[in-house]
């Protein structure tokens, strides 16, 4: 059984940095895509970024040069460190992996960022 969860949300003036992580159990990050996505209140969950085995990324043109998705293989664990963060980045942050055919996704972290 896949599980994913995630850690680091919170509230964070714009122009300053969170970063979160997602340790999964049940399956291995290094062997298949992962990545995060985003919702926020009223709106459709859109992707922020993806790290695939090779170890390539791409990111959503809104995060680009401002979040870095990255991987740490000895402890299955993705990250997502977010700077220079907007008001517009609030949303739920959801942590991502698909493994035979199905979609899994972590309980999300709140993400708020002030004005």
């Amino acid at each position: 059984q896949v599980q994913l969860v995630e850690s680091g949300g919170g509230l964070v003036q714009a122009g300053g940095s969170l970063r979160l992580s997602c340790a999964a159990s049940g399956t291995t990050f290094s062997l298949n895509v992962a990545g995060w996505y985003r919702q926020a209140p009223g709106k459709q969950r859109d992707l922020v970024a993806l790290i695939y085995s090779s170890g390539s990324t791409n990111y959503a043109n809104s995060v680009k040069g401002r979040f870095t998705i990255s991987r740490d293989n000895a402890k299955n664990t993705i990250i997502l460190q977010m700077n220079s963060l907007k008001p517009e980045d609030t949303a739920i942050y959801y942590c991502y992996t698909p493994k035979w055919g199905e979609n899994y996704w972590g309980q999300g972290t709140q993400v708020t960022v002030s004005p």
